[in-house]
């Protein structure tokens, strides 16, 4: 019988919430697991500055040997204001890319980040519009902006979408798809967590949780659910599943969006296909 290759793998937020439930799963799995986190992790640095994310890869580098098979990017906050977009964005980006060349040894690299169901819901256009650009001053400025106005609640979401965004028009690139690395990230609904714990203590606060994001398969999930999700994506198996969002939302984008969301090819979508992508 094959001997199984244990894997190495970083996982930011690894201290509490998803990212601490995926580390430990991957390590009962036989895995190595360096976690990343602000505090109480293998790793401590503040992914919502610029030093601390220029820190990372030298960091990891040394703790791996120089070597990592996966990289998945869940440090993420809720806060209403522009912290939000530090970590949500511009830290998850940077933990891809700046550790995307420890991938290249790898015989499997793998990557994944987490969204979240949010990026369905309203966002914020202007703060969207900077985070494509990659303007993380301008960014800024605009969350503090929503932050002190009644549009601070749209700060999440945006990020969430942004990041969603980055990831799908990254997987195809050179640089990703072109390497050999599947990347993609996974939407979550409403997840037992810290952050969600004083809502789902009461009726009033899991029928509103739930009435912003229905449910209909099993309610609110654990985050182990999630873990389970992101190890796939980013284990050995997963050969050709790229640039994809899949919603961990018991049904929730189905009971919001519906089933007509496959749009068609352009004709030169059609005709690019035509011509180079016969299977």
């Amino acid at each position: 019988m094959e001997k199984n290759v244990v894997r190495t793998y970083v996982v930011t937020g690894a201290s509490s919430g998803i990212g601490r439930a995926t580390k430990e799963l991957l390590e009962a799995r036989g895995n190595r697991v360096i976690g990343v986190d602000i505090a109480g992790s293998d790793i401590n640095i503040d992914l919502s500055t610029v030093d601390g994310r220029s820190d990372l890869p030298d960091l990891v580098a040394s703790a791996s040997g120089g070597r990592i098979d996966a990289v998945l990017a869940i440090a993420g906050v809720s806060a209403v204001s522009s912290l939000t977009v530090k970590v949500n964005f511009f830290g998850a980006q940077a933990t891809l890319e700046l550790l995307r060349p420890l991938l290249a040894a790898a015989e499997h690299p793998r990557a994944a980040l987490v969204a979240s169901f949010s990026t369905l819901q309203e966002v914020d256009p202007q703060l969207v519009a900077s985070l494509r650009a990659g303007d993380e001053s301008k960014s800024i400025a605009r969350a503090d902006e929503l932050a002190q106005s009644d549009g601070g609640h749209l700060i999440y979401a945006s990020t969430k979408r942004a990041i969603a965004e980055w990831m799908r028009t990254s997987a195809i690139s050179d640089e990703w798809a072109g390497a050999g690395i599947p990347l993609n990230g996974v939407g979550p609904g409403v997840i037992v967590t810290p952050m969600t714990a004083p809502y789902l203590a009461t009726p009033e606060g899991r029928a509103a949780l739930l009435a912003g994001v229905p449910m209909p398969l099993h309610g609110p999930a654990e985050p182990v659910a999630v873990a389970r999700l992101l190890a796939w994506l980013t284990g050995e198996e997963n050969s050709h599943v790229t640039g994809q969002l899949i919603f961990l939302d018991g049904g929730g984008d189905v009971v919001v969006r519906g089933a007509e969301v496959f749009g068609g090819a352009t004709t030169k979508q059609m005709q690019l296909t035509s011509d180079g992508g016969r299977s």
